[in-house]
């Protein structure tokens, strides 16, 4: 089993910045993948971002140049920081792992995003 915890979403104004941080209950050298995924209100949930355990990283072509996901193996914890962000970012935002081929998922933090 895996416990996922976000923090940092927010209310921002276009153009801004927020960063989101994930915690953890494992090693996540341990997982095969964590990453972030978002979903508006009547859309699906889509990825935002990937980082394997090699450290390879994937990104939404909505997000590139935007978004950077990255990993702090010492604190378990895996980050989403977001800059030049637009109201089309606005959605609540999971964490996600994969380990051992199951996917776990955060409770989600919500992002709004002003025009």
């Amino acid at each position: 089993q895996v416990q996922l915890v976000e923090s940092g979403g927010g209310l921002v104004q276009a153009g801004g910045s927020l960063g989101l941080s994930c915690a953890a209950s494992r090693d996540i050298f341990s997982m095969d993948a964590m990453g972030w995924y978002r979903q508006a209100p009547g859309k699906e949930r889509e990825l935002v971002a990937t980082i394997t355990r090699l450290g390879d990283t994937n990104y939404a072509d909505s997000v590139k140049g935007r978004f950077t996901i990255s990993r702090d193996n010492a604190k378990n914890t895996v980050y989403l920081q977001m800059n030049s962000l637009k109201p089309e970012d606005t959605a609540v935002y999971y964490c996600n792992a994969v380990w051992r081929t199951i996917f776990y998922w955060g409770q989600g933090t919500q992002v709004t995003v002003s025009s």
